[in-house]
């Protein structure tokens, strides 16, 4: 059997594993030590979804077994919301400026903040996802006394205003909406990923 874990083959002694299952369980309380958790599982190259687990566990280990996983740290959740952080107060900043561009027939600096601002709140969805499966570091995590996907649900209200603003070219609204309505929030996510 050989074993990859994000790309790099480890050197494995089985014990009493049998099956796929036995490694993957070994695996597993090997990862909760240091705070890890498998985000993905291939067997002989097949993806291995949540419904098929079960029956992929059961499958005996043989000499030509190659199973590879995909994990994430706790860590990593940690530093990519730093970042994120770092990146919301940087826009926050920059976005009260996009009524200034836009006036200024400036509008490929205003659409390129807009296009950063769909980016970053696509990656802290992404983060928070990954983040959901250590529930005890990132469980009580709240923005403005909101969780996550609640926060998100209301600011979902204000990016599709946005979105109209822009596909109707009213500067003053889309310059309003940055400045008074996005750039708080953003000031208030990146305060709660201070993790």
């Amino acid at each position: 059997m050989e074993l990859f874990v994000n790309g790099s083959k480890l050197d494995v002694q089985l014990e009493d594993e049998k099956t796929v299952g036995d490694v993957l369980k070994a695996f597993e309380e090997e990862c909760q030590k240091i705070n890890t958790t498998t985000v993905a599982i291939q067997i002989n190259g097949k993806n291995i979804s949540a419904d098929l687990f079960e029956e992929a566990a059961k499958e005996e280990l043989k000499d030509d077994t190659i199973i590879e996983l995909k994990t994430i740290s706790q860590a990593a959740i940690e530093a990519s919301f730093e970042e994120e952080r770092k990146f919301c107060l940087k826009l926050a900043d920059e976005l009260k400026s996009v009524s200034i561009y836009l006036q200024s027939g400036k509008d490929n600096e205003a659409n390129k903040l807009i296009t950063s601002l769909a980016d970053l709140i696509d990656n802290i969805c992404h983060t928070a996802s990954l983040s959901a499966l250590f529930p005890d570091k990132f469980g009580n995590l709240l923005i403005d006394g909101k969780t996550l996907p609640d926060f998100f649900l209301d600011f979902s209200g204000i990016l599709s205003e946005l979105e109209k603003a822009l596909e109707t070219k009213d500067s003053v609204l889309t310059g309003d909406l940055a400045e008074y309505e996005i750039s708080p929030r953003l000031e208030m996510l990146a305060k709660s990923l201070e993790v």
